[in-house]
């Protein structure tokens, strides 16, 4: 048996049993997100939005829905592959695959095509539950398909990083608490940076979740804080950064081998 095919094999086994994982427990990993970020939509949305009017020449609803479909792609990948990992980590089966013969990019790829699959029905549903509240309208496919897959990898290797680091299951909720969930609602998820005086508004594009919301609201709506390929060429690189880190990380055996 050639190496590729043992690769796809063993992909193939990892992402499915990631996707059935979620799947089989979608009332803890799918609907718990989306009832969250329609109540976004309803109370910042519908109630307060009416007192805010328009911004960047969309009503405010329109605006922020992008922006709420992204918070559920990001927390949803990220959580499904932080939890998972760690739970391959804790009950040490991640050893027998470590040294099987499948390559580690492959496991890598396994864990990441997991909380992708995550993320993207997540977002799906919201963006189903925003459409009946918002009139969105998709400006850029093209564009609005990178960013959001783009953004579903980051943030599920990024959720791989922390599985690798984190000693106990306090540790994995750190991140998404202190350092994740202050990086979104200052993302400008609920506002255009414009409206910041300097030198906020400079500080702000130090965000990286500014270029990924501002990426698929230019993909929505054709309106956006940041030059769209400037947003692209962003996500792509820490894509790759992540990517690159993540498998130096497994390949040296980092929390995993001691």
């Amino acid at each position: 048996m050639s190496t590729t095919h043992v690769g796809l094999v063993a992909f193939q086994t990892i992402l499915g049993k990631e996707i059935r994982r979620f799947a089989r427990i979608w009332m803890q990993t799918i609907l718990p997100p989306a009832i969250t970020m329609s109540l976004y939509l309803v109370i910042f949305g519908n109630l307060i939005g009416t007192r805010v009017g328009e911004m960047g020449g969309y009503p405010y609803m329109d605006f922020i829905a992008p922006g709420v479909i992204m918070m559920a792609v990001i927390t949803s990948s990220y959580s499904n592959v932080v939890s998972s990992f760690f739970g391959a980590r804790y009950q040490r089966f991640i050893e027998e695959m470590l040294i099987s013969p499948t390559p580690h990019a492959v496991i890598l790829l396994g864990y990441v095509g997991g909380g992708v699959a995550r993320g993207l029905a997540v977002g799906l549903v919201v963006t189903t539950v925003a459409t009946l509240l918002a009139d969105l309208k998709v400006h850029n496919l093209l564009v609005t398909v990178l960013v959001v897959f783009l953004t579903s990898v980051l943030f599920s290797l990024a959720g791989f990083i922390n599985a690798i680091y984190a000693k106990n299951f306090d540790d994995i909720a750190i991140v998404p608490t202190f350092v994740l969930t202050p990086l979104i609602y200052l993302g400008g998820v609920f506002y255009s940076i414009a409206l910041l005086p300097d030198p906020w508004q400079t500080l702000s594009r130090f965000n990286p979740i500014l270029y990924m919301v501002n990426g698929f609201r230019y993909g929505i709506l054709g309106v956006s804080d940041i030059p769209v390929f400037g947003a692209l060429a962003a996500i792509a690189v820490f894509v790759v950064g992540l990517f690159v880190f993540s498998l130096r990380l497994l390949n040296r055996g980092v929390g995993i081998r001691t």
